[in-house]
């Protein structure tokens, strides 16, 4: 038997909003989040702007003491899981913990204090490295320190899929509660590596835009003028939880989780297969397993990162998994132009944003576009948000490595 799973809890942390309402209402108004980049000096660095999150206040979730010994993106995580869990109205002290987990991914994890613990090694000697280091660093450490804050006992897990994690981690969380191993699942990506070694390694790869003169248009999925996705940070936490579970307990329900797919490119470390047949068929094994008909699909929140390759590919992979005619009806948006690209966070947002344009039945734009790219011709909602009643939706990720996921979304019926 397979259990029906459900959203009932949204916890965000983003460069346009420190929490979820002020996100939502960010996005809807087309805000940017992208600016001059401060967390590292851009002077030396091709790109000077960067999606950063602004005035966040950790004491707010987590102990002074906790706080030195806990990395910038584990302190996200564990924002993000308690706005989440307050969404929720859930009490753990009534619950089975050992029925309720966490799976929460980062792409790149605790970079920062690896650079700066790295630098008092060089400059004071291995006596004065923190012996926190290594807990500080790893990147399960957002997962356990969730469950260690919460008290949950239950299945406790992490991704690293690059930009495909909080998909994955979302997904594989569904599974664990359709198979009856949980009750409730915290699941969704955290990442925070704007760092001097992070962004210069993104920008030596020649991955971000340059468009410094205008930072709050330089992130422009599938416009013509697009030259790279803009460096983001932040979290994206969703509370999923068994349907009867969250009826019994008269759960505010945001949409339905139908089904889950992903694939592997297996074609180069970075660039996409040039003929989109893994996110294609990522796609495709989501509708098969939503058992979902590629014409009932609304909306999809596409990766949208804003390089010249993904969104190209992403468009074609698009009109392949659902027949050309099907996909130029279907609205497809990426928030990416708004809060950037959050990397192995940037699933969890997305999956929100999803569950956020179901239940009050708007699409989110696709910002600053402005000059349509003939290679990408679909509807992609552009500049202002679209009132639409979404039956069917999709997010997609698409990650370093060739990694591919697809979460298909449903408007809850009982």
């Amino acid at each position: 038997m397979q259990h029906r799973v459900v959203l009932t809890g949204l916890g965000c942390l983003t460069p346009i909003g420190n929490t979820l309402e002020d996100t939502w209402n960010a996005v809807l108004k087309g805000k940017s989040g992208t600016a001059r980049v401060t967390q590292v000096n851009p002077d030396h660095f091709s790109c000077k702007v960067a999606a950063e999150v602004k005035n966040f206040e950790p004491i707010k979730y987590l102990s002074a003491k906790q706080i030195k010994k806990t990395d910038r993106f584990v302190q996200f995580a564990v924002a993000g899981a308690k706005m989440a869990v307050q969404d929720s109205g859930l009490d753990f002290s009534k619950e089975d913990v050992y029925l309720c987990g966490v799976l929460i991914g980062s792409g790149i994890g605790g970079l920062r204090t690896i650079e700066e613990q790295h630098k008092i090694l060089l400059e004071k000697g291995p006596g004065r490295v923190s012996p926190f280091l290594i807990p500080m660093l790893i990147v399960n450490m957002a997962p356990g320190q969730v469950a260690i804050e919460l008290g949950l006992k239950g299945s406790n897990n992490c991704v690293a899929t690059a930009c495909a994690t909080g998909s994955h981690a979302i997904g594989d969380a569904f599974r664990i509660i359709q198979r009856g191993e949980a009750h409730v699942m915290l699941a969704g990506g955290t990442e925070s590596c704007i760092t001097p070694l992070g962004f210069g390694g993104f920008d030596a790869m020649k991955a971000l835009s340059t468009h410094n003169d205008e930072p709050e248009s330089a992130s422009r999925p599938f416009d013509k003028t697009r030259n790279g996705f803009v460096m983001g940070e932040g979290c994206g936490v969703v509370i999923l939880e068994e349907l009867e579970h969250a009826l019994k307990r008269n759960a505010k329900i945001y949409c339905e989780i139908v089904g889950y797919g992903m694939t592997s490119d297996a074609t180069h470390m970075t660039a996409p297969d040039p003929e989109g047949k893994g996110a294609t068929r990522c796609i495709i094994n989501a509708l098969k397993d939503a058992n979902i008909k590629p014409e009932d699909v609304d909306y999809i929140n596409a990766h949208g990162t804003s390089t010249p390759l993904n969104d190209k590919v992403e468009t074609l992979a698009i009109k392949k998994a659902f027949t050309e005619p099907v996909a130029k009806k279907i609205m497809v948006s990426s928030t990416k132009s708004m809060t950037g690209h959050l990397l192995g966070a940037a699933g969890g947002v997305e999956a929100i944003f999803t569950a956020l344009a179901i239940k009050n039945e708007i699409v989110p734009p696709t910002a600053n576009y402005k000059h349509p790219d003939p290679e990408c011709d679909l509807d992609y909602v552009p500049n202002e948000p679209r009132r639409a009643k979404i039956r069917v939706a999709i997010s997609d990720s698409l990650g370093f490595g060739g990694h591919n996921a697809a979460i298909c979304f449903k408007r809850f019926e009982s």
